[in-house]
């Protein structure tokens, strides 16, 4: 029997030994345990599964000795690891490096920029073509990891304790940490529980988590081919979120793995975008993620708060100081001749445009994405309700901030309390948040 065979045959056997998901309850109703874990031993060498780690980069060059330097260092049977580079168009001298620096990396060049959620794909797939990964890891280029990270990332899909999992992420200094599990507030924002927090004891405790963070999670191969991968059409940020709902809405669960470490520099590759662009991601996204994944009832509640907050965070940065030339009270009457007329109508149309900031429009472009394309999302939605085993409110305590308010703006707020009030989204989510302070805590 080859090796591969016997390597699938023990991830399976410690798969079947590891102890069965609790059992969702037989209405649906009931909320999930509590979200601290009591996790396995770890992982026998006999146990460790056939992992591929998947790093995208695109003009990543300054990050890749730390990255592939500490992979080099994993305390990891090689036989059973393969990691793979996705570069996405780089024109610095990555794909050089690589080549010459470390070869050993099995390397993937595309002549342009795919995107975050494709390029994962693209990699999986590979992947999948290849040795045929167990289990699936995808890496941010600007991390550092510990020589354990990879064994306890894979311990809880391994176990059988869940399907995904989350690795504890400090900033590149070790002084604060990035991430230590996620969350969201009820319109899609995302939530790194514990961003630039002090390390405590309290963040050493497994725990369940909404998603796993993309830029260092491990997931069942099989189940993330079959639940459809990353989004695609999202291109980049939010598609972890979006992930790690989806799989709880499956019937799934997703964990952070406290002793799987990692340093990361945050966000280095989304500072070299326009302004504009990220911001067009991060406001369409959610609006996707909750399009999709929310229940009817939920969505029903959802959908006009979100649609109302989005429209004032735009108002907010459209540039608009000034709007008296559109109120009628402070604009003069039109001429009655019909010569006054002309030179009215003349003079409009030279006036007829306004000056509106990028963000603004970037603003109406993202929720256009989803407004103008109602059919479409709504069949990608469809997809995705056909296969619901868990209900909301199993759900949401995994938000961890469900009704946090992202603008302390005097109307902004008014209008969150509001829209909270008036859609009864604070008797949807009652017990579960405790006000408006840092929803990183």
């Amino acid at each position: 029997m080859g090796l591969g065979r016997i390597f699938n045959r023990s991830f399976k056997k410690a798969r079947r030994a590891a102890p069965a998901p609790e059992p969702l309850s037989p209405g649906g109703s009931s909320r999930l345990p509590k979200v601290a874990l009591n996790p396995g031993p770890p992982l026998t060498a006999e146990q460790l599964p056939r992992v591929a780690i998947v790093i995208l980069n695109y003009n990543g060059q300054r990050h890749l000795e730390g990255c592939f330097g500490s992979l080099a260092e994993l305390d990891y049977p090689r036989e059973r690891l393969e990691v793979l580079l996705i570069d996405n168009g780089s024109d610095d001298e990555s794909v050089e490096i690589m080549q010459e620096q470390h070869g050993w990396v099995r390397l993937i060049v595309n002549d342009e920029n795919v995107g975050f959620s494709a390029g994962c794909n693209q990699g999986a797939r590979a992947a999948m073509d290849g040795k045929g990964a167990d289990v699936l890891v995808f890496l941010n280029n600007d991390m550092r990891v510990d020589p354990q990270w990879l064994r306890e990332l894979v311990g809880p899909v391994v176990r059988g304790e869940c399907i995904a999992s989350s690795a504890k992420m400090f900033s590149w200094d070790g002084k604060v940490l990035n991430s230590v599990g996620g969350g969201m507030n009820f319109h899609g924002i995302g939530i790194q529980k514990g961003y630039l927090e002090e390390p405590r004891p309290e963040f050493d405790e497994p725990s369940r988590t909404l998603f796993p963070c993309g830029g260092a999670m491990a997931i069942d191969a099989a189940v993330f081919m079959d639940v459809g991968g990353f989004d695609e059409e999202f291109f980049a940020y939010y598609e972890d979120v979006d992930l790690g709902w989806r799989l709880w809405v499956m019937g799934y669960e997703v964990h952070y793995a406290p002793k799987a470490v990692c340093w990361h520099h945050h966000s280095s590759t989304s500072r070299t975008f326009p302004m504009e662009t990220i911001r067009l991601l991060q406001v369409r996204n959610p609006f996707l993620a909750c399009f999709k994944n929310y229940d009817d009832a939920t969505l029903r509640k959802v959908l006009p708060a979100q649609l109302a907050l989005a429209m004032r965070r735009s108002f907010m940065v459209s540039g608009v100081s000034d709007d008296r030339s559109f109120r009628i009270e402070h604009v003069e009457g039109g001429a009655s001749s019909v010569v006054g007329r002309l030179w009215d109508k003349a003079r409009r149309s030279l006036d007829e445009d306004f000056p509106l900031r990028r963000e603004a429009v970037a603003d109406m472009v993202g929720i256009n994405d989803l407004l103008g394309n109602w059919d479409h999302w709504m069949a990608r939605r469809g997809e995705i309700q056909a296969r619901r085993k868990r209900p909301d409110e199993e759900i949401f305590e995994l938000f961890h901030r469900p009704l946090w308010c992202i603008e302390g703006e005097r109307g902004y707020a008014e209008l969150h309390q509001g829209t909270v009030e008036f859609f009864g989204l604070d008797e949807l989510f009652h017990g579960l948040t405790a006000g408006d302070h840092d929803p990183h805590k």
